[in-house]
Parts: structure tokens; sequence; C-alpha cells
């Protein structure tokens, strides 16, 4: 087991590599297509959770929960189709938008998780969670709209929103293999969503990428997905699911930030004012999970 600090040290890891994924996704699509760039970051992952498996194996580590069971197989079905079409549509979106824009709206993600927790499984939820979500949907418009002289959304931000709606999903479907073995998940859905997502890529008629540049992309999404999802699972290990989201809870801020640096763009004040309002709206759900954690 590891020490707190220690543990602490992975969930800001873990938040850090999951926010390397817009801004340098972004700088990768001048030369491989976003529903391409969307297959490679999976295959990538994938690929890294099968060497992690392997490494912890020679080293004698064995997983403390069970193996996946054909019961989970609609839920792994499932899993696989959503986490095929949220990346696709984030690719897209990320082609179309700032990378430090696609980062914040990312935190969609939870707005849309617990609706549909509460909607499909009866969930309940807090007023914290409640006030969280109605702060974070008003960061989200703000980021989306156009401005005040044109009454519609941005095309890549509503691309976006679909990919948080499609994780929304999964994340959901997710819970359900929750006491399965988290290496295995993870492998299960790089490599098979992964795959789908190449496949689609072939069929929309997208260009063979230069082999260097889908090497790299899977390198991409080995740190930001794969080896993120094992940092964040060791940590949480220690410091508890609530404490763990806390700090991982910074990775679209850390994100939003390396897009700034990327792009050498200062966005106006429409983005700051849904920065703080997306800042205040991850407080309310951090301290609602905080609250209703074991102690």
């Amino acid at each position: 087991m590891y020490s707190a600090k220690k543990a602490t040290a992975l969930a800001i890891l873990a938040a850090a590599l999951y926010a390397l994924m817009a801004p340098v996704s972004k700088l990768m699509q001048a030369s491989v297509g976003p529903v391409m760039e969307a297959g490679l970051l999976y295959v990538g992952a994938g690929v890294g959770m099968a060497g992690i498996i392997a490494a912890e194996k020679m080293a004698g580590h064995t997983s403390s929960t069970s193996s996946i069971q054909r019961s989970d197989l609609r839920f792994v079905v499932a899993m696989v189709l959503l986490d095929m079409a949220a990346p696709i549509l984030l690719m897209l979106g990320l082609a179309l938008t700032a990378p430090q824009v696609v980062s914040l709206l990312n935190n969609f993600e939870i707005v849309a998780t617990t609706i549909i927790a509460v909607v499909l499984f009866r969930e309940k939820v807090s007023s914290l969670l409640v006030r969280a979500i109605v702060v974070i949907t008003c960061a989200c418009l703000l980021l989306s709209f156009e401005g005040a002289e044109a009454l519609r959304f941005t095309p890549g931000a509503l691309l976006v929103l679909g990919a948080c709606v499609c994780w929304g999903f999964e994340n959901n479907c997710t819970a359900s293999l929750s006491e399965r073995d988290v290496r295995q998940v993870v492998l299960i859905k790089g490599l098979g969503s992964g795959a789908g997502s190449l496949v689609v890529s072939a069929l929309a008629g997208e260009g063979l990428a230069p082999l260097g540049d889908c090497l790299a992309v899977m390198l991409l999404g080995f740190f930001s997905v794969g080896l993120s999802v094992w940092c964040y699972v060791k940590a949480q290990a220690r410091l508890g699911a609530a404490r763990t989201s806390a700090f991982y809870a910074t990775s679209p801020f850390i994100g939003a930030l390396l897009g700034m640096l990327t792009t050498r763009e200062l966005p106006g004040l429409q983005f700051w004012v849904a920065f703080a309002l997306m800042a205040l709206g991850v407080w309310l759900s951090v301290q609602d999970a905080m609250a209703s954690s074991p102690q």
C-alpha cells in the first residue's frame, strides 16, 4: 500500500496526464485525421495497459478484484460502443474548437453522468450536487455560445458536449463493472473501442497518417488514458474515491492552461467568466463527494 504522500502524487499525476489529451491531440491533427486519432489514442491506452498487466504479473502483483464475467457482457458491449462514439465526437469537436475550451467543456461529463444516473438508475443526489450541475451547465452554455450578436452554439462545442453525454452513459455502464479488475476494463475499452474507431476511420475515407505520427498518438493515448487511469486507481486505493476525485478534478483546468500555451492565444472575457463558473461548479461537486464519502 502506498503512503498518503505518494498516493496524492499519483492522483495529481493522473490529472496532469489526462490534461495532456486535448492540447497535444490538437497539435497532432495537422497530420492525423480526427476519427483515426480517436482510435489510435484508445489503442495506445489498451496496448499500454497490456504492458502494465504483464509487468505487474512478472513482479508477482495480483489484482484483488475478480475478472470480467459472462454476465457482464451487455455492459462491456455498451462501454465499448460508447467509448467509440465519445472520443470520435471529442476529436471532431477539437478540430473546430480551441483546446482550452474543449478542456473546460469536458466538465459537462459530471452533469451528464449525474442526470443519467438519476433518470435511468433512480439515484438520489444532494442539493449541493444539484447546485454544482446548474453552475457547470451555465459555464458550458457560456463556452458554447458564439456571442451576443449570434444566438447559436458553435458546432465544435456541441460535438464536445455530445462526447460528454456518451461518456455519461459509459460511466454508468462502467459503474456496473466497478467490482471487476479495472486493468481488464481499460484493456478491453482501449483495444475494443480503438479498433472500432479505426474501422470507422477507414470507412469514412480518412487517409493513412505517417507511421511516426500514428505511434506518437498511441504514445499519447498510453499516457493520457491508460497510465492516467492506472495512477488514479492506485491513488484511490489509498486515498478513497472522494479525495482522489478532488485531485483529479484539476485536470480540465490544467488542460485549459496547457491549451493556452500551445495556441499562444489569450482567451477573452467570456472564457474567463466560464472558467470561474466552472471552477465553482467543480468545487461544489468535490465538496459533495467529500461529504458523502465514508470517514
